[in-house]
């Protein structure tokens, strides 16, 4: 088979240093031979079209990338969000760099398909003015801006966020591309744009924990006005933008007013029966415990040593992790990782023959065409 020849080598070293692997590892993961592959990058050899689109796909990148000459302008590379986070987290691993920048790509394709679409009823992003120095005031401006009730849950907090043109994105449970691993302390990101901000939750084992990252997320964004990326110490976090994104997503998802309804008198002597006590308001307003609790500690009902009790005692606890499961509910998951507003553009583009089933299923998390034909008839109510 006819080899390419004209390979800039340069180029492919250059996107293993910024993912942090070596040429070998590189030849493994994609399945090209460690012999081709140092013949390539010692200008002694090419390799065939396919072991070139393998290795461009690893690094997401285009073929053309890897055929023009001269070295990377990594301004022109790498987005101003994405350097802002790498800047922010230096440690950060290639799979997560990996990710944030298909999260960029797939906004790419949103916007580009609402284009096509010509769709003049997409949420528009027009976040209001909010006072930094009222934080409680801002937050309350928030809730209005989404349309809030008192009765909510993570998935609630989504949509509403997405009809304000946020899009808002899940890291997948299972282990793949979209995947932020367990063992990984990032809790989520976000991307600063003003056409189309974006917002990535680490999905984790209780839906109430993504609230919080999402609405710290979102205080970043409209308080700050620039990308953030976050692990559990910058949602602890007293200091600077932290802390104020923090304060804004405590009052936001347990405004004062909330705060009322629950009676000091009847909180029990063992931290171990506060989840049961604040079950009610735990459910209805989709936060944790800790959340409330440290919503009344801000508000002076709450001993300090107390709420460190409670948190030293759900450290302690084990939580029953999942095994994974099937398969079953496969056609599901582009809507889970991506969101109803992103997945119902690429099926409307679809509809439109704006794209076709194959660049569909792609946009989708490679849906099987099965399975994207069963994700039609779930969304026609079939």
């Amino acid at each position: 088979m006819e080899r390419i020849q004209s390979i800039n080598p340069e180029r492919i070293a250059w996107c293993c240093a910024d993912l942090g692997i070596t040429p070998g590892e590189l030849a493994a993961e994609t399945g090209v031979s460690a012999s081709t592959l140092e013949h390539v990058m010692a200008r002694e050899d090419g390799m065939t079209f396919n072991q070139l689109r393998k290795i461009a796909d690893h690094f997401g990148r285009g073929v053309l990338f890897f055929l023009e000459e001269g070295p990377v302008d990594e301004a022109q590379v790498h987005s101003p969000q994405f350097r802002t986070l790498a800047n922010q987290k230096p440690e950060l691993s290639a799979k997560l760099k990996a990710l944030i920048e298909r999260v960029e790509k797939q906004r790419e394709v949103y916007l580009s398909l609402r284009e096509d679409l010509d769709d003049a009823d997409r949420p528009r992003f027009s976040p209001p003015d909010l006072p930094r120095q009222d934080l409680r005031e801002a937050a309350r401006i928030a809730r209005l801006w989404l349309g809030l009730n008192d009765q909510n849950s993570f998935d609630t907090y989504r949509e509403a966020l997405e009809s304000r043109g946020v899009l808002v994105f899940r890291s997948n449970g299972y282990n793949g591309k979209w995947q932020i691993a367990k063992q990984n302390p990032i809790l989520g990101f976000s991307l600063y744009d003003l056409a189309c901000p974006v917002i990535v939750v680490k999905k984790q084992d209780w839906d109430t924990r993504q609230s919080f990252t999402l609405m710290h997320e979102l205080g970043h964004l409209l308080l700050h006005k620039t990308s953030s990326i976050d692990d559990e110490r910058d949602l602890q976090s007293h200091r600077g933008h932290e802390r104020e994104a923090n304060a804004f997503a405590g009052y936001l998802l347990v405004p004062d007013a909330f705060l009322v309804g629950i009676l000091d008198a009847e909180r029990p002597d063992e931290v171990s029966q506060y989840d049961y006590w604040l079950e009610r308001q735990r459910k209805a307003w989709g936060v944790s415990g800790e959340m409330i609790l440290r919503r009344l500690l801000d508000a002076g009902r709450l001993p300090q040593s107390q709420y460190e009790a409670y948190r030293q005692w759900t450290a302690q606890s084990v939580v029953v992790q999942s095994e994974g499961g099937n398969r079953e509910w496969r056609h599901r998951e582009p809507r889970h990782i991506f969101g109803d507003t992103f997945v119902r553009t690429v099926l409307d583009a679809l509809y439109a023959r704006h794209i076709t089933l194959a660049k569909a299923s792609g946009y989708l998390d490679n849906l099987k065409i099965k399975d994207l034909h069963q994700l039609e008839r779930y969304y026609a109510g079939v």
